[in-house]
């Protein structure tokens, strides 16, 4: 349940660092902890990736309201689409995969129902491969996030990223552009419509 979790994957990435652990584990990344833990998938997806400590995936999904582990089998394609997206843009799961850590809902109860809940969890994150592929062939993300973080590539931004920019110059930096900066849109509507377009044409 909600409250056993701890806590998510960047909390079990410090534990491992902590104690000497990370080069010998990495994380397997199940669907429905990321949401008990108040996560999207994608997210414990993502912070794992840039961690190097993406290992394996529990492919599996749960019910948003419930607050427990129900550990059905997936058929939510826009939650596996996001999933395989940040498995290729991490170059893959290497000796990792896909676990379908799931269990039929108590009404399925025959041999059929079993074979039919196999086939929709892999038919489910087939089309989410073939989705995720397609956004990034697409290219519309991809050139967004580069010219939204550009400034990161130069002047302030890029003294952040090599860890060279203190904590008074930032402050005066801030201070220096008064109450008028304008930190640009992150247009998430557009880059929402952007994905429904992908999924079902323009």
């Amino acid at each position: 349940m909600k409250h056993q979790y701890d806590f998510d994957a960047a909390t079990a990435i410090g534990f491992l660092r902590q104690y000497g652990l990370d080069k010998d584990f990495k994380m397997n990344i199940e669907a429905n902890h990321a949401l008990l833990a108040g996560h999207t998938f994608e997210h414990e997806l993502r912070i794992s990736a840039i961690n190097g400590m993406l290992g394996s995936i529990d492919a599996n999904q749960g019910d948003p309201v419930l607050g427990w582990d129900t550990d059905e089998f997936p058929f939510d394609v826009y939650s596996a689409t996001m999933c395989m997206y940040e498995v290729l843009k991490a170059g893959g799961l290497g000796n990792g995969g896909l676990n379908f850590d799931a269990k039929n809902r108590r009404p399925s109860n025959t041999r059929e129902d079993m074979v039919q809940a196999f086939i929709l969890g892999m038919d489910t994150f087939a089309l989410g491969l073939l989705k995720a592929a397609a956004i990034i062939e697409d290219g519309t993300l991809d050139a967004f996030r580069k010219d939204r973080y550009s400034s990161f590539e130069n002047g302030i931004g890029k003294k952040i990223v090599d860890g060279e920019a203190s904590l008074e110059e930032l402050s005066a930096y801030a201070c220096s552009l008064g109450n008028c900066a304008d930190p640009g849109s992150g247009k998430q509507e557009y880059l929402q419509s952007v994905i429904n377009g992908v999924f079902f044409g323009e």
